[in-house]
């Protein structure tokens, strides 16, 4: 048997085969039905806001229209609910929740809808109603549903992720109602940044002194990189609207971090979703790899690094390349049926 044979039939056999089985049936009925689901709302084609200015808090860098008009279910308020199936079932989250305030926020400035104002500030409440102390003491939203990742998560886990867009949430509230809670709530949010992940934060510095903003809390850390894009956004968000010279000096680590560590995401053929720790890389799906080229666009107008821009194109042109699409999903399949 190859060796790829043999981590694919590991894969099968080892761990709790209940557990294995609940979690195919969930990703069944998710990614092989029509029924409304979580991925329902987070499969949005990736989009620049062209509209977007450096330097500028205005509105948010990608447009996120679709998760505006999320067609799934809401509650009593308005707050959007994720369709996990299986055990999970509808939940609440944060990052979700995040995203389609923002992408009401851009719809409201296109459009000047009081709707859309309506439906962005409802969900800033939220955050600032359910912004918690986690066992550490750290204010974060967590997410309260355990949920299948390698090291599995569990109720309740908070992400870099989401501190950083419900900070881009919160202080463009505070700058359209001039309240004051909301901005309150961005800075205690904004405190997870500053304290490690041992700590109960979400920083990870590395033996090499790079900064990461950890999407998963796991140990060893997995810097997976659409999550550390959109939480570094936060952070900047976060200088723009308060001049913060420790958000501005964790921006601009950040950035370093990135700019030295991007080979690290290029495989030669397509980009990793994360630096997995695992004999198999853990190669970014087609949606991914797509997020991760208009991020890279989109640090390249905030920054000007001219490496964002060249990996960028470069992922670019492996997204053209049929045969180089195949092998990545290939091997994408292996690495899920090995590791999941």
């Amino acid at each position: 048997m190859t060796n790829v044979g043999s981590y694919v039939l590991r894969g099968f056999l080892e761990g709790p085969r209940l557990k294995r089985l609940q979690y195919l049936r969930r990703i069944f009925v998710a990614y092989l039905t029509r029924r409304t689901s979580h991925l329902t709302f987070w499969h949005e084609v990736p989009e620049i806001n062209t509209r977007f200015r450096p330097n500028e808090l205005g509105e948010y860098y990608m447009t996120f229209f679709s998760k505006a008009d999320y067609p799934g279910e809401y509650d009593g308020k308005g707050v959007p609910l994720l369709n996990y199936h299986g055990k999970i079932g509808l939940q609440y989250n944060p990052i979700a929740i995040a995203q389609y305030s923002l992408g009401n926020f851009n719809l409201y400035r296109l459009t000047r809808d009081s709707n859309r104002l309506q439906s962005f500030l409802g969900v800033a409440e939220w955050l600032v109603t359910n912004l918690e102390r986690n066992t550490k003491g750290i204010w974060v939203w967590n997410h309260n549903f355990d949920f299948e990742y390698r090291t599995p998560l569990k109720a309740p886990w908070y992400s870099a992720l989401a501190q950083g867009q419900g900070i881009s949430v919160l202080v463009r509230a505070y700058q359209e109602t001039n309240c004051p809670s909301y901005l309150e709530t961005a800075t205690r949010a904004f405190e997870s940044f500053k304290i490690g992940v041992d700590q109960g934060g979400v920083t990870y510095v590395d033996e090499n002194g790079n900064t990461w903003f950890e999407e998963y809390i796991v140990n060893p850390p997995t810097h997976i990189l659409n999550g550390f894009i959109w939480a570094v956004w936060g952070v900047y968000d976060y200088f723009l609207a308060t001049g913060s010279t420790v958000a501005e000096k964790l921006f601009g680590q950040a950035i370093q971090t990135l700019a030295a560590n991007l080979s690290h995401y290029d495989v030669g053929f397509w980009s990793l979703y994360e630096q997995s720790n695992t004999r198999l890389k853990m190669l970014a799906s087609p949606f991914y790899h797509n997020l991760h080229i208009v991020q890279l666009r989109i640090l390249y107008r905030l920054t000007g690094e001219g490496i964002f821009r060249r990996y960028a194109e470069k992922w670019e042109e492996y997204r053209q390349s049929t045969l180089k699409r195949t092998a990545a999903l290939f091997y994408k399949v292996i690495f899920k049926l090995c590791y999941y």
